[in-house]
């Protein structure tokens, strides 16, 4: 039989289903009073539900609840090995399994509160950025018991039913370095139903002992994965005894299979290729689950508001990290905020100007403004808007320039109204629509990387990758184009390659003021991405060429053209330094313990020499340099910056 239990004006009732039909039990049963009874008795009253005169509810019409809405305890297992050792590959960790995986079956306690019925919408656990389900089956428990055989537990075992074990993966990094189980990361929902089957409906999928149902998950309409339950590699009946040992087992208790392999998003996470993933949920992402025999669940994924956020302890033992002062003279107070450059023109600046601590801008015009690229995440942005609304309410956003494809200046660009049209450079639309999704960026804050960890902590933990649909421009250009803003000219340049593939400024010729982006770091060291470091070094001579007296970096405090001359003479350095080593014969590794950094060793962030002298190698002598991705490269500034 199959069993569901649905919402009336009354409150819940349990049915037995028929075809398409739901037979209702007598108003006041419940299912779990039902099952603690017994297979036997709970046929019997499914029989007398199908004989009785009350009218039957269709299916199509019923609001499913999960079959058992509230049950006394649920325990996740993980009965399928592969799919732990997937996850560690995932990771970059070896497949290989510790001995006492293979010893006694693993489960940990979910939450009874957080069961969701099998079409319930499910909110994003709060602060979570790579949220994540997994298709599971479920045994549920009859009439209780203790100390059982594996034998016993199967006859104890009243029905099946899906399991979605919905989970936070950033979350559960966070919290893995207690070693005291999950917490946050797994206890946001859990999806039972859509019916409780018992398990003679099950019988013509039964091979060797085992049930062999095909398993199949899908997002968004595109399969993620697919299996089947008969490569368990614990059997419900041994999880359910060693969970029986010295414990008294409830009717409904909930016992979660573990994760068929292959059906969730992480298993199919590639440090190496990570375009080739999927992505993580989002909102308004549609979940799908189907198991042969038990049916299939279907919901959307909602998004959540942010967590309040609680201040860490002092650690007595942490290093305290180096002080970070941008020593750069400003030609303003290098303060955060709205600041004024020119008549009707605004730098939003974020010190201290290092990773993700990025500029904007905003021009103003009669009845209309254009913002000079958005920030690294929603919160900055919405902070950085609602600050410019005392000037856009009178000269509403109808212009967004984005200057290059980083993300700590196009994250927020999801935020802007859909009336406001954003730009950029055809090379920077390129780029955007193969970049890293933001979400991935959450690595830097949960995933331990060894030694390099508190580096990555320390420059990206302020940041929130959260909810992100990075929004594309939607209009390119290529070399220049004039906008009219409002009666006021506007000149935007694509400068690059050079720090990207496409390096855009915005030029405001009558308040005399320069947006130069990332072609300008103040104080702070430069990175080249890109290139050719003779492109962007021809990029400050155009900057320079413009005449502008006030330049507002993507990176630092407000300058004038000396602080162009200053970006032109690293680079310089950067090539000197780079040449002579290379003429020497040394190796790229070998240039990095070498390099003299001479007056420019204490802008902030030094250590991305790393990546310089690799670009700089990589057009001296590009068979000999190795081409290493970004991750790699940060992972070697990390261990410049610590040593």
């Amino acid at each position: 039989m199959r069993w569901v239990t649905y919402a009336t004006s009354t409150g819940d009732r349990t049915g037995v289903l028929s075809e398409d039909l739901i037979h209702p039990a007598p108003p006041g049963v419940n299912l779990i009073e039902l099952i603690s009874q017994g297979a036997d008795e709970l046929r019997a009253a499914g029989e007398a539900a199908l004989a009785s005169g009350e009218r039957p509810v269709p299916l199509a019409g019923a609001m499913l609840r999960a079959p058992i809405p509230r049950p006394p305890s649920v325990r996740d297992c993980l009965c399928f090995l592969e799919h732990m050792r997937n996850c560690q590959h995932a990771s970059g960790a070896p497949r290989t399994l510790k001995d006492t995986w293979y010893e006694i079956p693993a489960f940990y306690f979910a939450s009874p509160a957080t069961i969701v019925g099998p079409y319930d919408d499910v909110p994003i656990s709060p602060g979570s950025a790579w949220f994540d389900f997994e298709l599971e089956i479920a045994a549920i428990i009859g009439p209780g018991g203790r100390d059982l055989t594996p034998e016993q537990a199967e006859q104890h075992i009243i029905g099946y039913t899906i399991y979605n074990d919905w989970s936070a993966r950033d979350l559960q990094l966070r919290e893995s370095p207690m070693a005291i189980g999950q917490a946050k990361g797994k206890d946001g929902a859990t999806t039972l139903g859509p019916f409780l089957v018992t398990p003679d409906e099950l019988a013509p999928w039964r091979r060797g002992g085992r049930l062999a149902l095909r398993v199949e998950a899908k997002v968004n309409g595109r399969t993620i994965g697919s299996g089947r339950t008969d490569a368990m590699d614990w059997s419900f009946g041994e999880v359910v005894s060693y969970a029986s040992r010295g414990v008294d087992l409830l009717p409904g208790d909930v016992f979660g299979s573990g994760t068929v392999p292959g059906c969730c998003l992480v298993e199919h996470l590639s440090l190496t290729d990570p375009a080739s993933f999927p992505g993580w949920l989002r909102d308004g992402d549609v979940v799908e689950l189907a198991v042969d025999g038990l049916g299939a669940t279907r919901q959307t994924v909602r998004g959540s508001a942010a967590p309040y956020r609680l201040a860490p302890r002092h650690n007595p033992d942490r290093r305290p990290p180096r002080p970070r002062v941008n020593r750069a003279p400003s030609r303003l107070p290098y303060t955060r905020g709205l600041h004024e450059v020119g008549a009707d023109v605004w730098a939003w600046l974020l010190p201290d100007g290092g990773y993700g601590w990025s500029n904007a801008g905003l021009i103003a015009g009669d009845g209309a403004s254009l913002l000079v690229d958005t920030l690294f995440d929603l919160p900055l942005t919405a902070e950085m808007l609602a600050a410019m609304r005392l000037v856009t309410d009178r000269h509403p956003l109808t212009h967004a320039v984005i200057t290059h494809a980083d993300g700590d200046h196009t994250h927020g660009n999801q935020l802007l109204a859909e009336s406001v049209e954003i730009i950029a450079a055809a090379a920077t639309c390129n780029e955007m629509r193969h970049e890293m999704p933001p979400e991935m960026l959450t690595a830097t804050q949960v995933v331990d990387i060894g030694p390099a960890t508190p580096y990555f902590r320390e420059r990206f933990g302020a940041f929130d990758f959260s909810g992100i649909r990075l929004r594309l421009p939607d209009r390119s250009y290529e070399g220049e184009l004039i906008l009219d803003v409002g009666g006021r000219e506007v000149r935007v340049m694509d400068l690059g390659p050079a720090h990207t593939a496409a390096d855009s400024v915005v030029h405001v010729p009558d308040a005399d003021v320069l947006f130069a982006g990332d072609l300008l770091f103040v104080g702070c060291t430069p990175i080249v991405w890109s290139g050719p470091i003779s492109g962007w070094i021809a990029a400050c001579d155009q900057l320079i060429a413009t005449g502008a007296a006030t330049i507002v970096p993507g990176h630092g405090p407000v300058t004038d053209p000396d602080g162009v001359r200053a970006v032109r003479g690293y680079l310089a350095h950067v090539v000197e330094q780079a040449d002579a080593a290379h003429a020497e014969g040394l190796s790229f590794s070998e240039a990095i313990e070498k390099v003299d950094l001479g007056e420019y060793a204490t802008w902030l962030d030094a250590e991305r020499i790393v990546v310089n002298l690799h670009r700089r190698y990589r057009e001296l002598a590009p068979a000999a340099t190795p081409d290493l991705d970004q991750l790699t490269l940060l992972a070697m500034m990390a261990e410049r910056h610590l040593s």
